[in-house]
């Protein structure tokens, strides 16, 4: 591979060596490919399993702020139900000192408006501590999820750290020189292969041409058209994949 002077920009740089060093990117690039394909799933297990358990976290965090917020209401219900009983008895007390039927009958009615606040209150109370444990078993059976789910996923990052520690130096080196052959190739081109890469089921962006076909889809290519590519002047892709073909691989004699 050919490595980028300070002074010469990617533009500069002559098609030969950019072909050269898009070669070795693609090279490189199916290295990763295959460390990354003996991971499998479990990255991506690994992302649904932590996406899973916050889902879980947040619900149990709703539960708690509805209970919190239900056991506020039976506080105030409870102390709604010490107000009318403290009524009720001041009431009781007036009923004593009353001048005549009238002030005892709407004396009478406000105690039972008091008791009726009461019977209310109650069973205000009783619903909320319903739906209190409803939530406490709710909130159980999610930790309960929560506890198996997490386990999993300390099992998943195992598998995976263990993987990646395996690869890891490897791999960091692999990105070193990548980063080394992306720098005599423009943008404009880097761009182009990443986006054919990401097109093309195998990967390959860059390909030879072998036994007078494109090494990506194996179609032919006709002699005049390797002869351009041979004489690296200008990035010739295939006409039929749209691969970039970087050289003619010489056939043995």
């Amino acid at each position: 591979m050919t490595a980028k002077s300070a002074a010469v920009a990617p533009a500069d740089v002559p098609v030969a060596a950019k072909l050269e060093a898009l070669l070795t990117l693609q090279h490189l690039d199916s290295q990763l490919d295959e460390i990354r394909r003996v991971r499998g799933d479990l990255p991506e297990e690994v992302r649904d399993l932590e996406d899973e358990i916050a889902g879980y976290e947040v619900r149990v965090k709703k539960f708690d702020e509805e209970i919190q917020g239900l056991n506020d209401f039976i506080k105030s219900r409870k102390q709604a139900s010490k107000d009318a009983e403290t009524l009720i008895k001041k009431y009781d007390e007036q009923q004593q000192n009353v001048r005549n039927n009238r002030e005892f009958e709407a004396i009478a009615k406000e105690i039972e408006l008091q008791r009726l606040e009461i019977q209310i209150a109650d069973k205000k109370i009783k619903e909320s501590q319903y739906q209190i444990d409803v939530k406490n078993a709710e909130i159980s059976g999610t930790k309960s999820k929560l506890d198996e789910r997490r386990k999993d996923l300390d099992n998943k990052k195992g598998e995976l750290d263990t993987i990646v520690g395996e690869n890891e130096e490897e791999e960091r080196g692999i990105m070193v020189q990548r980063e080394e052959a992306t720098q005599v190739v423009e943008d404009r081109l880097l761009t182009a292969y990443t986006r054919i890469r990401g097109n093309v089921r195998n990967g390959l962006a860059v390909v030879l041409v072998r036994r007078d076909a494109c090494g990506g889809c194996f179609n032919t290519v006709p002699p005049q058209r390797q002869a351009d590519i041979i004489s690296h002047k200008k990035i010739i892709v295939c006409e039929h994949c749209g691969r970039i073909l970087a050289d003619v691989e010489a056939r043995a004699v």
